[in-house]
C-alpha cells in the first residue's frame, strides 16, 4: 500500500520544525523505584539537571591555570586583599604574579567557607633550596585554621613521613611522593569535607583527598582530629565554616593561583 500524500507531507514539515516546536519525548522515568535517602526515581528524568559549569585550563610552569566559572578566586597573582594577618592586613609580599611568604606571619582568609569545599593552590619551594628536613621550604595549608596539610619541599629531601608535603600532619602520610623540584611549580587540588558536629559531639569527621601534581595521595582520608605538632589530634566543636589560613613557617615559599569552590548536595544547587 502506498502511503498517503498528506502522510508523507506531515512527516516531512515535523522533521523541519525547530527541535522546541516537535514534540519532545519525556526524559527518564517516573514509573520506577524512588532512590533511597531522596525524592527521586530511578533514572528520574524530571530531576534537576547538573549546573553547567566551565571548567578552567590546567596550567604549566610558564603560566598558571585557570580559575572554573562558579570558583571564588582567593589570589590571582595580583590581588592579595581576601586575605588578613593576625593583627591587620596580610603583608605578604606581591610581585610578579605571586606573592611571597617574608616572615610577616601567618595569612588567613577574610571570608569563611564550609564545611565542604574543593581547594586548588599552586606553590613554589625556595631557589637555590636551604636546609633539609622541616627546614627546607616549609608552609602549610589549614582548614578552619586547624587542619593541616603540609606544604615541604620533599624533592630529595627526606623528613618523618606524616610531616612531608601533602600529609594530613602528624597523621597520615602521602601514598606516594610526587614532589616536583625546588623552583618548579606544584599544585594541591584537595577535596575536603569538613566534620559535623551536633549538641557539642561528633557525628562525622573530616576527610580529606588530595592531588598533587595530578597525583592522587590522599584518598579520602579520615582525620584524627586537629593537627598540632608531636600530639594526637582531636575535635573540638567549632562552626561548619571557617577560615583558610597559610603558614608563614620562615622559608620564602611563592604563591600563584589560588581559588575554590564551596561543595554542595546536587540536588541543593
Amino acid at each position: 500500500m502506498k502511503t498517503p500524500a498528506i502522510a508523507i507531507l506531515a512527516t516531512v514539515i515535523s522533521a523541519t520544525l525547530p527541535l522546541g516546536a516537535q514534540e519532545k519525548k519525556p526524559l527518564g522515568y517516573q514509573d520506577t523505584p524512588l532512590i533511597p535517602g531522596t525524592n527521586w526515581h530511578v533514572h528520574d528524568g524530571l530531576r534537576p539537571q547538573p549546573k553547567v559549569v566551565t571548567p578552567g585550563e590546567f596550567g604549566t610552569q610558564e603560566k598558571a591555570s585557570t580559575v572554573p566559572s562558579d570558583a571564588v578566586v582567593l589570589f590571582d597573582g595580583k590581588d592579595f586583599s581576601k586575605w588578613r594577618g593576625k593583627d591587620g592586613d596580610a603583608k605578604w609580599k606581591v610581585e610578579g604574579g605571586v606573592v611571597e611568604i617574608n616572615k610577616t606571619g601567618d595569612v588567613f582568609t577574610k571570608d569563611e567557607f564550609g564545611p565542604d569545599i574543593q581547594l586548588h593552590i599552586e606553590w613554589s619551594a625556595p631557589v637555590p633550596p636551604s636546609g633539609t628536613g622541616q627546614g627546607r621550604g616549609n608552609s602549610g595549608l589549614f582548614f578552619h585554621g586547624k587542619y593541616e596539610v603540609q606544604i615541604l619541599d620533599c624533592f630529595e629531601n627526606q623528613t618523618y613521613p606524616d610531616g612531608q608535603a601533602t600529609a594530613i600532619y602528624g597523621q597520615t602520610p602521602p601514598l606516594v611522593n610526587a614532589s616536583r623540584a625546588p623552583g618548579q611549580w606544584q599544585t594541591y587540588d584537595v577535596v575536603f569535607n569538613g566534620p559535623r558536629f551536633k549538641d557539642g559531639q561528633l557525628v562525622k569527621p573530616a576527610f580529606i583527598t588530595i592531588f598533587h601534581n595530578g597525583v592522587l595521595v590522599q584518598n579520602h582520608t579520615e582525620l584524627l582530629g586537629d593537627t598540632p605538632h608531636k600530639q594526637v589530634g582531636r575535635y573540638v566543636p567549632h562552626p561548619e565554616k571557617g577560615a583558610i589560613k597559610m603558614q608563614d613557617h620562615g622559608n620564602p615559599v611563592r604563591f600563584r593561583s589560588i581559588w575554590l569552590r564551596e561543595l554542595k548536595p546536587v540536588d541543593s544547587q
